[in-house]
């Protein structure tokens, strides 16, 4: 089977490289330049997509014994992702940068040129489970599971779509990595938004869409309680940061409830003002279950995992939980997964839209 394997300069796309030419694959490494100036986009051992990143993929290669290309995908990468980060964050809702690439770059853009370029599959060093039986489960490393942020491919997508790192921890990845010779083996993990060169997202914000002053108010009785310089620096659950000149009568800290662009405002409250019970989403992804199933839904990235029911119909979702979550914030994807002795299974995912609750405080 002719393989394209997705090498990122890191010692996950490495290993899985190696691994699908070990497995007796026709494997091509291809590095994807995503950024219009690499110089903006993080370096040395925090970076992802650098300039580093694609030399350490074009050795890995050499080791490896397979071809190597660079394909730039900067515009794409640009449009489907950047701007889609600026422009979300400008509606009020909090995006997932990685797991937008992985649904219209990885997984869209590169897998159609690959199967144009007639490759049968892709690989990839996802920490995520894809057996004969076609269904995405958890890593074993829950640590490093990635499911989540792959929980938006479509069904065909994975039918094309290879991670043969899943039934390993990362710890054993690196060792592997050593022993074959790879010099990316002890390579640290990139980390936060590679276009973001200092990690500052509200200054990168505040560039692109200027400053807009704002107040900031208090979600049980509407009263100021300071101001802001754009609501989009802001994000659901956020504690840090809110500089509020009129302290909790009470000396609690108080969380950003939610962002309204309309008004530009930003409303905050206490801790328990965030919980909800209800999870509304748009453009469900849904590959097992149609209607209404009984499961367990994780709503951020790294977030918990709450037993919900969840009803899916062609236009939405919407998920019960069982017990109240807290910062639940538009824009970030709902995934559901049926547990499993092997692995829990990814039913399917959707973007949420709002997060309420059936009884508000006094």
């Amino acid at each position: 089977m002719r393989v394209l394997a997705a090498m990122s300069g890191g010692v996950d796309s490495a290993v899985a490289a190696a691994r699908a030419k070990e497995a007796g694959h026709d494997v091509t490494g291809v590095h994807l330049a995503l950024a219009r100036n690499p110089q903006t986009y993080r370096t040395g051992a925090r970076g992802c997509c650098t300039l580093e990143d694609s030399r350490d993929a074009r050795r890995a290669a050499d080791v490896i014994g397979i071809p190597f290309y660079v394909w730039d995908m900067a515009e794409e990468f640009h449009a489907s992702v950047v701007d889609d980060f600026v422009e979300e964050y400008a509606a009020g809702r909090t995006p997932n940068p990685c797991l937008r690439c992985n649904e219209k770059i990885k997984f869209e853009a590169v897998l159609d040129r690959a199967v144009a370029l007639g490759f049968d599959a892709v690989v990839t060093g996802h920490h995520a489970r894809l057996g004969e039986d076609g269904l995405l489960r958890r890593s074993v490393d829950l640590a490093k599971d990635q499911s989540y942020v792959l929980a938006v491919l479509t069904r065909e997508q994975l039918d094309r779509a290879m991670f043969p790192l899943g039934d390993w921890t990362k710890d054993r990845v690196r060792a592997e990595a050593a022993a074959r010779g790879l010099a990316v083996a002890d390579k640290p993990d990139s980390h936060d938004i590679c276009f973001i060169a200092d990690g500052d997202t509200r200054g990168f914000l505040e560039g692109r869409l200027g400053a807009a002053p704002g107040d900031i108010v208090d979600g049980r009785s509407g009263a100021k309680l300071g101001t802001h310089n754009g609501a989009y620096g802001y994000t659901i659950g956020q504690r840090k940061g809110l500089n509020l000149r009129v302290p909790a009568a009470d000396g609690r800290p108080r969380y950003v409830l939610s962002i309204t662009p309309v008004t530009n405002t930003v409303t905050v409250g206490p801790r328990e003002d965030l919980e909800v019970d209800t999870v509304t989403a748009t453009r469900p992804i849904w590959h097992e279950i149609s209607g209404q199933v009984r499961c367990e839904v994780q709503l951020r990235a790294h977030g918990e995992v709450v037993p919900a029911s969840v009803t899916v119909s062609e236009g939405g979702l919407t998920a019960n939980l069982e017990s109240p979550a807290r910062g639940v914030a538009a824009g970030q994807a709902i995934v559901a997964y049926k547990p499993d002795p092997d692995g829990d299974i990814v039913l399917g995912s959707a973007t949420i839209t709002a997060g309420t609750r059936e009884s508000a405080h006094a």
